[in-house]
């Protein structure tokens, strides 16, 4: 028995170097000099589009940027004051509109739904199915729904409702999964305590699940913050020289501006499309900066 255990040691040791140095298989030292490469190429050109901008928009990025509006007349003394006021407006809402109902959404999913039951099985076939749908659909449903059907018109109302139906199925699947993390033993001895299935989960899933769906949730608002495409279908404006002062003002956003900026043909506009971008891609940064805070202060490990 003793010279069979020497000798699988022996054949481990044997095998050590093959696994760790110049043994390993070809195909596998391909795939991962593939990875770097790939890795490489990603960071080069998302550096040089970071430089691009900043060259670009350098000159103005300064108080003018977000104190004034638009003026297409002198764009040397325009700014993007309504756009990031409305952009501030339409994600606020978003957040009020999408963020409580996609997390009750995975709480009853997770905690209550009957997964035998053909229409818990149909809810999440359908969620699943439309987190890969094109934003661009979101923007008919909502022209055509939200905006005429509803009789809403163009207005932050519309654009946040809209972009809430296209980020809650983000927001209910990371809740579901944050939710899912939390052991089966934490739930049972509560239960077990005498608290009732509602106070287990407000006062032990709810607290041990937030790192996970507050990530998921900022992430799910940063992908929102950044559409152009269904608020440019329901009619966002391109051209406002007033702040929102409700859900029903009109509105435009980052995006629109940038992308109507940036279609323009003289060269001040170019700078203020570029200053803008920064601006835009500043706030995202905040946003993930933020998420990524929430999920190594407050996460936990089982």
């Amino acid at each position: 028995m003793s010279s069979e255990v020497i000798d699988r040691d022996a054949a481990i040791h044997d095998d050590a170097p093959r696994l760790k140095g110049k043994g390993t298989p070809l195909r596998e030292r391909v795939f991962h000099l593939s990875l770097w490469v790939s890795l490489a190429v990603a960071v080069v050109f998302l550096a040089s589009l970071l430089a691009y901008v900043l060259s670009e928009g350098w000159s103005r990025l300064d108080p003018r940027l977000w104190m004034n509006f638009p003026d297409y007349i002198d764009p040397t003394q325009g700014g993007a004051q309504s756009a990031i006021m409305g952009t501030v407006w339409v994600i606020g809402f978003t957040a009020v509109y999408c963020l409580p109902t996609g997390i009750l959404t995975a709480i009853y999913l997770e905690e209550y739904a009957d997964p035998d039951k053909w229409w818990n099985r149909a809810i999440e076939i359908n969620i699943q199915n439309l987190a890969a749908v094109p934003s661009i659909v979101y923007g008919i449903l909502g022209l055509g729904i939200i905006s005429r059907g509803l009789g809403f018109g163009q207005t932050v109302l519309t654009a946040s409702l809209t972009l809430s139906l296209l980020v809650l199925p983000v927001v209910i699947i990371s809740s579901r999964e944050a939710i899912r993390a939390v052991p089966q033993s934490i739930r049972q001895a509560s239960l077990a305590l005498g608290a009732t299935q509602w106070q287990t989960i407000w006062r032990q899933v709810l607290p041990a699940a937030v790192p996970g769906m507050a990530t998921g949730s900022i992430l799910a608002l940063s992908r929102a913050i950044g559409e152009a495409a269904p608020l440019l279908l329901l009619g966002g404006l391109t051209f406002i020289t007033f702040n929102p002062s409700g859900v029903q003002s009109q509105f435009t956003v980052l995006p629109i501006q940038i992308f109507n900026w940036i279609s323009q043909s003289r060269a001040e506009f170019v700078s203020l499309a570029s200053a803008a971008i920064v601006i835009l891609l500043a706030i995202l940064l905040a946003m993930n900066s933020v998420a990524i805070w929430l999920r190594n202060r407050y996460s936990r490990t089982w």
